[in-house]
């Protein structure tokens, strides 16, 4: 019995140490590995299963890191390990103490910015994701903060047809992303 309880303990601190968010310093080791990487940027998503499914469909589509803020942002928590059925494992997880400067920071490395909002002009469908992007996603009901989006190269939207104004931040992530993945294989 004793030794069932240690071994759930040791595979407990394992995953634990898996599913860690990085440190900024590691994105830029992370960003020398692709030459053209396929980024997320989540500004402030909070509800942990919106973020286990988000990290589960970034997986599915490649996705190079994912990036959130360290305030106002769910962490690796074990809801979000559960959720993302084992991609909070494998997709690198990268908090950041300034999302502003961190934007700024991939646009310097020739990454294109592209966020999601109400306010855009231009389609989804219209946005070319071949090359070096970070694709950004807002917080859930409110998107994304007037900064983040001040910092954005372009907003891209997607079209709405019922009678709902937008999209759960989980599912418009895995529409972007399977968008970019439809480009990307040509």
């Amino acid at each position: 019995m004793r030794k069932r309880a240690n071994q759930a303990r040791e595979n407990r601190h394992s995953r634990e140490r898996e599913a860690k968010a990085r440190s900024e310093d590691d994105l830029d080791e992370l960003l020398e590995q692709n030459e053209a990487p396929l980024l997320l940027i989540l500004d402030c998503v909070q509800d942990p299963n919106n973020l286990g499914a988000i990290l589960r469909t970034a997986d599915g589509a490649g996705v190079h890191a994912v990036i959130a803020p360290k305030d106002k942002s769910v962490g690796l928590t074990d809801t979000v390990r559960r959720v993302s059925v084992g991609a909070s494992e494998s997709v690198p997880f990268v908090k950041v103490t300034n999302l502003a400067r961190t934007m700024r920071k991939l646009k310097d490395l020739g990454i294109w910015i592209v966020g999601t909002s109400d306010k855009a002009t231009q389609s989804l469908y219209e946005t070319d994701f071949k090359g070096p992007v970070a694709l950004v996603m807002g917080r859930e009901g409110e998107g994304m903060r007037q900064l983040t989006e001040a910092e954005c190269d372009f907003l891209i939207s997607f079209p709405m047809r019922g009678s709902v104004e937008c999209l759960n931040v989980s599912v418009a992530t895995g529409v972007c992303l399977y968008e970019a993945v439809r480009q990307r294989l040509g």
